[in-house]
């Protein structure tokens, strides 16, 4: 199967993340390791504006063979125009169709090979559109607000507060990992009634966009507590 890393080059909140240093090593390795440990995964693209993003992924296992252009490199640019971008080119460039593929977000680093292979054998398993990860929410959504600009707060849900052990269990998606039918890239979704969750724990779930974040996926590396 094919794994394709979005990386790029520009990041407001934490300015250069996906080459910055995490326990000694960049952050965009793990997951380019992570996805070539796997049973399933058969080649890596990294899809990048920067050079130097790509050669890095390169020297871990994956190939670039192309950069990504300036207007899917903005703040604005959404994932599934990158997705469909490259998916594109690739089937242009070496005249196939794909079929499925899998995408790995390198803000991730603690997410492991044997979760992208449980996700891919549920994806299989189940013959499904997609297969994306959660993660159990601590706290009900309903306890959830707005905050408006002279610090007042609004419900977004009911009034009514129930006790905790009275709401059914929510999660959310944590980013780690995406599994898709080609098919429904083509229609600008992620899912389907045809979908399903792989449930990740807390700590694997980590998403780094900021400074803390990094700190604590550093502070878990090195206690080796994920």
């Amino acid at each position: 199967m094919l794994a394709i890393i979005p990386a790029r080059g520009g990041s407001k909140r934490l300015c250069g993340k996906n080459l910055k240093e995490l326990n000694g090593k960049p952050l965009i390795a793990y997951t380019v390791e992570a996805a070539k440990a796997s049973k399933y995964i058969s080649k890596i693209i990294i899809s990048t504006d920067d050079i130097a993003i790509a050669d890095i992924a390169v020297k871990y296992g994956a190939t670039c063979p192309f950069l990504r252009p300036d207007f899917l490199a903005t703040d604005s640019a959404r994932t599934i125009d990158v997705l469909k971008y490259t998916l594109k080119e690739l089937e242009q460039e070496n005249n196939l169709a794909i079929e499925e593929f899998v995408l790995l977000q390198p803000t991730s680093p603690l997410r492991t090979s044997h979760d992208i292979d449980e996700a891919i054998e549920i994806f299989q398993a189940k013959n499904a559109d997609s297969v994306i990860s959660f993660c159990e929410e601590h706290h009900p959504i309903k306890w959830h607000k707005y905050i408006d600009a002279d610090g007042k707060f609004e419900n977004i849900f009911e009034e009514k507060i129930w006790n905790r052990q009275n709401e059914r269990t929510t999660y959310y998606p944590n980013g780690a990992i995406y599994i898709f039918k080609r098919g429904l890239i083509s229609t600008e979704n992620y899912y389907t009634e045809n979908s399903y969750a792989y449930v990740m724990n807390r700590k694997k779930s980590i998403d780094i966009d900021t400074i803390e974040d990094f700190e604590y996926a550093e502070y878990l590396l090195t206690k080796d507590e994920y």
